[in-house]
């Protein structure tokens, strides 16, 4: 199968929990944070803030604890957050399995890549330089959109920035945030999560493929998504 007469067009890569496992780091900040304003989530609650913005991770906090955003000090818990991922972070950013072998072949085969992801700037540029900066095209982090996911905003922009139709680039997503948003910008969707746990157009994916897998192989999940939403 030809990448260029049918795969996708671009391939945009989510990175927290996608291409490096930092979800458990970003639940302990959260669930610390939660703490520091009074009442810890519970398991369920703290699901809500998988995948999100920082806006939405102090607001899903501060309603726990029966307060409102309006009552804090926005920018002292901003910073306190990324203060701590930063500590997190130190010595922990390495690739998930496969994940980097997967994104040389697909840059040796000429195929466009961003990285897309809520995570802002600040803290996103180490997550790319642990995965290997030079391996994409460009990213685009959830303080550079007017809408973070769940938004289409940033898939939309991504799109955009390589002069494709939304429909013709795959996206790889884990959580339900990240497939929402690139569901609605149009673009076919790889979920990195069991099918029950996927939205509507999304097409359930073992991340376990990545292992061992090459640009040619890419081009068939494209197919098979792609093909599998249009039949819906």
């Amino acid at each position: 199968m030809s990448l260029t007469s049918r795969g996708p067009r671009a391939v945009f890569w989510d990175m927290d929990g996608t291409m490096v496992d930092t979800e458990p780091l970003w639940g302990i900040a959260t669930y610390e944070l939660s703490e520091r304003l009074g009442r810890r989530l519970s398991t369920e609650k703290r699901e809500e803030t998988v995948g999100g913005s920082f806006p939405n991770t102090l607001r899903v906090c501060a309603e726990w604890a029966g307060l409102s955003v309006a009552q804090l000090d926005y920018d002292h818990h901003r910073s306190w957050m990324f203060g701590r991922m930063s500590e997190l972070f130190a010595g922990q950013l390495v690739p998930n399995p496969g994940v980097r072998e997967l994104l040389s072949s697909l840059h040796a085969s000429g195929m466009p890549m961003l990285v897309t992801t809520n995570t802002e700037r600040e803290l996103a540029d180490r997550c790319i330089d642990a995965v290997g900066r030079a391996l994409f095209a460009g990213s685009i982090t959830g303080d550079e959109v007017p809408n973070p996911k769940p938004a289409p905003d940033m898939y939309l922009k991504a799109a955009e920035t390589v002069g494709a139709d939304p429909a013709d680039c795959l996206v790889f997503e884990d959580s339900w945030a990240g497939m929402s948003a690139a569901a609605a910008a149009g673009c076919v969707v790889l979920g990195l999560a069991a099918s029950d746990a996927v939205p509507d157009g999304v097409q359930p994916f073992d991340p376990a493929r990545f292992v061992g897998a090459k640009a040619g192989e890419v081009a068939e999940w494209f197919e098979h998504a792609r093909l599998a939403r249009e039949s819906v």
